[in-house]
């Protein structure tokens, strides 16, 4: 979600400001709003957007409901997040199908938004849900457009209706209406038209795709719009919406760089639906568009539910199954490890998913930014690199064997023996869980790195030989925190808070973070 890096990094820091108070005067309201004012107008988020969501925060932030609360900065939170969802389409829009098939989805949208490229991701999709989409290529008059739908039909397995070459050749038009009715005969039940773009709207794109829309009479035309467009994206919108009258909208490149705010503008203003958002150039990077889940993100507050649902989704059942009978029988291998890892390379981008945790985007952004997701390719490298023997038992590692596959995998010595130590610790807390012991896993007590059910017979010596637990054998000084103790700390979910009073995981999500990570 790079897109909106800087605007959840700017809001989560207008929060924290509010952490202290008691309760919220008209001052802080006010110094509040300005703040989130500045921070929607800095990440291109349109004008009369911004108007209409600051001051709708800044009534219900001096509404009674919020003065009588235990914790007013909890409610603001809550009140932002809630108008972000508002302005965001309010409720999940899902694709609409035709009774009677073929369903027709029409693309439009400028040159250069992604149309193409999404056109074979929703292909691959569809797919997957057991449809048989046939890509149209009716885009015919930007250079090898036409030659560029093959290449991403055939990555994603589709078929094409592609009888036109292109480059100014053919009638999009005819091609368009012409590719319906084969569908209808070979039995594809969606069909996916790619129109043509301009690098500006002019009269000529709009007469085009909406002759196209006529001649085929889709049941779906979807806007494509690149979220990195920034303030054009309003105007950009409002002419597809007058000239084609799409029913919903895709936000490409949302893993930009870019300020990201035509997500924040477009779904409001022409009051249409936000339905897939894509966000890498691989054809499994693409997802449904929730509202409530992309505010959540916004604010830090994590999005668990879509974690869980691509674990789901690229985690084998039966794998799952074989992997947890090794652990029991304490028989985990870095061939085990290997296919783990292959399995998590299905879900996508680590730093992504990463980021999708409560509190990971703000309070460990730098982190974040650092995170190199090559990392796994080349822990791949050096796995296979070894022997299978070696695979089977590290302990037969020794110092000429280490060299051997440091020269063989192309890295040093020291990364080789930093991948042994952490298989090693991987396997241990995978040995745990499998006996139902607390292994650290997040919502279920300490992180990685920090021991696990360290008791005072554990804890570090004082300057007096005498052993230090940090804590107070007096509950009232505990729980009050009085100087020199440690307070005592709420139990629950083991995820840093991304804004001030930002709610916890619901109970529901650790569950099921419990369940991915195999804790029953």
């Amino acid at each position: 979600m790079a897109a909106f890096g800087d605007l959840s990094s700017r809001l989560v820091e207008t929060f924290k400001n509010l952490r202290t108070k008691g309760r919220l005067s008209a001052a802080d309201v006010d110094g509040t709003v300005r703040e989130i004012r500045r921070a929607l107008l800095d990440a291109d988020v349109a004008l009369e957007v911004v108007k209409g969501f600051t001051s709708q925060v800044r009534e219900r932030a001096l509404s009674d409901e919020v003065n009588r609360a235990l914790n007013p900065a909890q409610q603001v939170v809550q009140i932002v997040n809630e108008e972000l969802v508002s302005i965001l389409g309010g409720e999940q829009r899902k694709l609409q199908f035709a009774k009677t098939p073929p369903t027709v989805i029409m693309l439009a949208g400028l040159q250069g938004s992604g149309k193409t490229t999404f056109a074979g991701k929703l292909a691959k999709r569809l797919q997957k849900d057991g449809h048989t989409p046939l890509l149209i290529a009716a885009d015919l008059q930007r250079p090898n457009a036409v030659n560029q739908l093959q290449v991403v039909a055939e990555r994603a397995g589709a078929a094409i209706y592609a009888p036109e070459p292109g480059n100014g050749v053919g009638d999009p038009i005819k091609v368009s209406k012409q590719g319906v009715e084969f569908a209808r005969q070979k039995l594809h039940d969606v069909v996916i038209i790619d129109t043509a773009g301009r690098l500006g709207v002019d009269e000529e794109l709009m007469k085009q795709a909406s002759k196209i829309r006529r001649a085929t009479d889709p049941d779906e035309v979807l806007f494509v719009i690149d979220s990195m467009i920034g303030q054009d994206a309003v105007n950009t919108a409002k002419a597809f919406q007058e000239g084609v009258d799409f029913t919903g909208v895709v936000l490409s490149k949302l893993d930009g760089d870019a300020r990201g705010g035509a997500a924040l503008s477009v779904a409001s203003v022409t009051g249409r639906p936000i339905i897939f958002a894509s966000n890498g150039e691989d054809l499994d990077a693409l997802e449904e568009f929730h509202p409530d889940r992309m505010a959540s993100r916004i604010l830090d507050l994590g999005d668990v539910l879509t974690l869980i649902e691509q674990a789901q989704q690229a985690f084998d059942e039966e794998e799952a199954k074989k992997v947890a009978d090794k652990l029991a029988k304490e028989a985990f291998t870095l061939d085990d490890f290997l296919e783990q890892m292959q399995q998590l390379k299905k879900m996508g981008s680590m730093k992504k998913m990463l980021g999708m945790l409560p509190g990971m985007g703000g309070q460990m952004k730098q982190q974040l930014e650092n995170f190199d997701d090559s990392e796994i390719g080349r822990t791949e490298a050096i796995i296979r690199g070894m022997t299978p023997a070696e695979r089977q038992n590290t302990k037969i590692l020794n110092g000429s064997r280490r060299a051997r596959i440091a020269r063989g995998s192309g890295v040093t010595v020291t990364e080789v023996n930093q991948l042994v130590n952490r298989f090693e610790q991987a396997a241990k807390m995978m040995k745990k869980v499998a006996r139902g012991e607390n292994a650290g896993i997040p919502g279920m007590g300490a992180m990685p790195g920090v021991k696990p059910g360290a008791s005072s017979k554990r804890a570090k010596k004082g300057k007096k030989g005498k052993f230090q637990t940090g804590r107070s054998g007096n509950p009232a000084k505990r729980a009050t925190g009085a100087p020199g103790e440690t307070p005592a700390q709420p139990t629950g979910s083991g995820f840093g808070l991304g804004a001030a009073g930002a709610p916890q995981p619901s109970e529901t999500d650790m569950a099921e973070i419990q369940k991915l990570f195999g804790k029953n």
